[in-house]
């Protein structure tokens, strides 16, 4: 069953919760946890197989798809529920100076709680359908703390 912490009741979509037990059988907990492999090459977290949290908009237990980019970065703050902002650095060439400077973009992403995610881990997320007004992401993988939370590592 699901971590009931929220006013609603959580559960998912395609699993049917008021199904009659039949006398001598007992019920699997796999019959009642939904997940999917996203493709891609990315495995799906044991955390999100064997989890009991419900979250509609994770990539492995709800109704997203991944399509389009993928992309790293470094995350750069996690003070939201289930959103975390990503910094992503890069040069940009400046033709007068035949110099590059530093600049960087962030982006919000969906985290799903099958990830524990702390500020200066690596992640690589991927687009997904319009998720709120900001996000467009969606947390696939995370590799652990990278050299620091905002140095420039990339070069």
């Amino acid at each position: 069953m699901a971590d009931q912490a929220e006013k609603a009741f959580q559960k998912q979509e395609t699993i049917f919760v008021g199904r009659k037990r039949v006398l001598g059988q007992k019920i699997k907990s796999n019959d009642l946890r939904f997940w999917k492999n996203i493709g891609l090459g990315f495995k799906t977290p044991m955390s999100a197989i064997e989890g009991t949290y419900v979250d509609k908009k994770c990539p492995f237990t709800g109704n997203v798809s991944i399509r389009g980019r993928l992309l790293r970065g470094i995350v750069h703050a996690t003070k939201m529920k289930r959103t975390i902002t990503i910094r992503r650095d890069y040069l940009h060439f400046i033709p007068k100076y035949g110099r590059d400077e530093k600049r960087h973009k962030q982006l919000s992403a969906h985290c799903s709680p099958a990830f524990r995610v702390n500020v200066g881990d690596e992640v690589t997320v991927g687009q997904c359908r319009p998720i709120s007004k900001t996000v467009r992401f969606n947390v696939i993988r995370v590799d652990k703390k990278a050299v620091g939370a905002k140095a420039f590592q990339k070069f």
